[in-house]
């Protein structure tokens, strides 16, 4: 097997022999050059899999070696070699294409785990085209959709996952933030090591520090033994830190040290200990107002806002949605081992009126729903229950009148008790209903015993048809 090489640019002979050292005990075959005419003289004639550069140099900077090979030797990642606590000059690296820096003085360890990550992305083939493994992700679901918007979004995901630097992804919620994330992580040299998501204004404030970083038992009440944070559960791969804008402020000062000094410390613990994560964040807000309202700490900013990477909204790449109803329906159907439902006509032209506030996962929502409650598989116009629609508002009252059952209750006996005829400024016609559904629903089961089945039977729907709604309340 041909051994690899490395080219070291670095004008101080110590650091070059270091170097030289470190990477001939890794079985890896070494050039140098101390200036960048030596280094591009020596990159026309050999063939590299990783260049090491340092910032300062004789005749230029590394910033402008990182551009030089992004430009003639794209499939070459670049590690830049920095003064310590130099932060600024990191992150001009990251954004010009350096795959990863490493600070003086150099640590050997963290040397090593940045060598062997980018070389796995050397021996990576650059994707090509928008139909190949760019669409696939870990979870199984893809990018769908040929509109320019994802054509542009599918490049800009291949690019960034050959670097290391953090990313933060902005958009709409539902447009699918989460899935350009593991799109980054499957395509990067981390593609083996674990893909962890977490949404930060999910976890209860005074758990955030515990669930992020870890502890110890006995360290707190109710740690009756030690657990592993996520930043040590994604050790090697990727941290994706959904609506970070969420954090605690006094949380976002842990986590700032956290990504400087690549180590955390478990709550109780005196020791740090050191995680190669690559941390990949998002937040449906704007971040940067968030900044000026005071609300996110401009420091974190700067350091999770390196490279910032836009998902468009389902309204942005409207010629997608026909792709998607067929893909999201095809996935339906094989979650329930069953056959595909089709759309008609007048189904599709719903859709294709309808905003989509909710974006993808919306559209997701509306079908699995559809799919549930349709006759013979075919997904009509009426099937199609949209928000803050006169057709939702149909769609909800019928679907409600069948949980209720054969009394033949209808809306005006239904609206609350009031003084006047008028109906209250604060009613919700769906909460309302759909609180009427719950109480039907629940005392269907208590009948029947909690059998489902027996109790869809009592309410004149499907199993299939109760199983959802009761997904959909929060009952099951």
């Amino acid at each position: 097997m041909m051994t690899e090489k490395v080219l070291i640019v670095d004008d101080e002979p110590d650091i070059r022999e270091l170097l030289e050292i470190t990477l001939g005990r890794m079985s890896l075959a070494t050039e140098s050059a101390a200036d960048l005419t030596s280094a591009r003289r020596l990159l026309s004639t050999e063939k590299f899999s990783l260049c090491l550069t340092d910032m300062r140099l004789p005749d230029g900077d590394g910033i402008e070696l990182v551009k030089y090979i992004q430009a003639e030797y794209k499939q070459m990642p670049v590690a830049m070699i920095t003064a310590h606590g130099s932060t600024e000059t990191a992150i001009k690296a990251l954004k010009a294409g350096a795959f990863d820096f490493v600070s003086k003085p150099v640590d050997l360890q963290k040397l090593r785990d940045l060598i062997n990550s980018a070389l796995r992305l050397a021996h990576k083939k650059p994707l090509q085209g928008s139909t190949d493994a760019a669409n696939t992700v870990q979870s199984g679901t893809s990018i769908t959709g040929q509109s320019a918007a994802i054509r542009q979004l599918r490049e800009q995901i291949n690019k960034l996952a050959r670097s290391q630097a953090p990313i933060y992804i902005s958009g709409e919620s539902g447009c699918g933030k989460e899935l350009a994330a593991r799109a980054i992580h499957q395509q990067s040299a981390r593609s083996d090591a674990p893909f962890v998501a977490i949404n930060c204004g999910a976890i209860p404030q005074n758990l955030v520090e515990s669930e992020l970083f870890g502890h110890l038992k006995g360290s707190f009440t109710g740690a009756d033994k030690d657990k592993q944070g996520l930043f040590q559960a994604a050790h090697g791969g990727t941290l994706f830190l959904d609506e970070i804008a969420d954090l605690p402020l006094q949380m976002q000062v842990k986590l700032l040290r956290v990504i400087q000094e690549k180590a955390v410390r478990p709550v109780g613990s005196q020791k740090e200990e050191a995680v190669d994560v690559r941390l990949l964040s998002a937040t449906h807000k704007n971040l940067a107002r968030e900044v000026e309202l005071g609300n996110m700490r401009q420091d974190l900013f700067f350091r999770i806002n390196v490279i910032e990477l836009a998902v468009p909204s389902l309204r942005e790449r409207q010629e997608d949605l026909q792709e998607l109803t067929l893909t999201i329906l095809n996935k339906i159907a094989k979650e329930d081992t069953t056959t595909v439902c089709e759309i008609d006509d007048e189904a599709v032209a719903s859709l294709r009126q309808y905003s989509f506030p909710g974006n993808v996962r919306e559209l997701e929502n509306i079908l699995q729903r559809a799919a549930t409650l349709c006759e013979d598989k075919i997904i009509r116009a009426a099937n199609l229950e949209f928000m803050n629609t006169p057709q939702a508002a149909k769609t909800v009252e019928e679907i409600h009148q069948q949980a209720i059952g054969d009394s033949g209750a209808q809306i005006n006996d239904i609206l609350p008790e009031s003084s006047s005829n008028d109906i209250p400024s604060d009613f919700s016609l769906e909460k309302h209903l759909e609180s009427i559904e719950i109480e039907a629903i629940e005392k269907a089961l208590e009948e029947t015993r909690w059998n489902k089945t027996a109790a869809a039977k009592k309410l004149g729907m499907s199993f299939r048809s109760l199983r959802y709604r009761l997904k959909k309340l929060g009952l099951d």
